[in-house]
């Protein structure tokens, strides 16, 4: 059993807010926020829109052998590639645009994994828009979580249960440094946090 989400932050306001790399000011951030908007503004159609937006129309950087490198909301949204920690930035960017409270959940897996929580019907939910090609199974679901892997203790994996108001420190450095090419994501990617 996943542990319980819990906010690092009471504010729920620090869920809303834009920084350098969820742009959620970007114009093309807001126009596809309007475009995945469900009709009647239903806050739990828009998430779901916006979840399906990233995880099947924006591409994870492993599954399609891109030799990119993204990590800024903005540019993710552009570029329509991403590894999983610049797909959540953009899922967030996309939440917070629409006045969706969202956050950055991680697992350590073999490396460090990226996905979010959104606040819902007064509940944080964690979803995984990673992408589902090799295997993975990331579903949106309020009610019963379907991440993209499942945490394997006995390979000493972990979910951290804290939901983050901003992406990881680790994670955003590691992003802003690595060279693009052909397998950058195994030149140090942060393991834990």
């Amino acid at each position: 059993m996943n542990p319980r989400p819990t906010p690092t932050s009471d504010r729920i306001s620090d869920y809303l807010a834009a920084d350098a790399v969820v742009d959620h000011q970007h114009p093309a951030i807001r126009a596809q926020a309007d475009a995945l908007r469900a009709k009647g503004d239903d806050p739990v159609g828009s998430a779901k829109a916006a979840f399906l937006f990233v995880r099947d129309e924006v591409e994870h950087v492993i599954d399609a052998g891109d030799p990119r490198v993204t990590s800024r909301a903005s540019d993710v949204l552009r570029e329509r590639v991403g590894i999983c920690h610049a797909k959540a930035h953009l899922l967030a960017a996309l939440l917070r645009a629409q006045g969706i409270p969202a956050g950055f959940c991680y697992q350590e897996l073999s490396a460090l994994h990226g996905l979010n929580a959104v606040y819902l019907h007064s509940k944080w939910s964690r979803l995984d828009a990673r992408g589902n090609r090799t295997g993975a199974g990331g579903e949106f679901s309020l009610h019963e979580e379907k991440l993209a892997w499942p945490v394997d203790a006995a390979k000493d994996e972990r979910d951290h249960p804290e939901i983050h108001p901003a992406p990881a420190p680790v994670v955003v450095d590691f992003l802003k440094t690595v060279q693009p090419g052909p397998g950058w994501y195994e030149n140090g990617l942060p393991a834990a946090l």
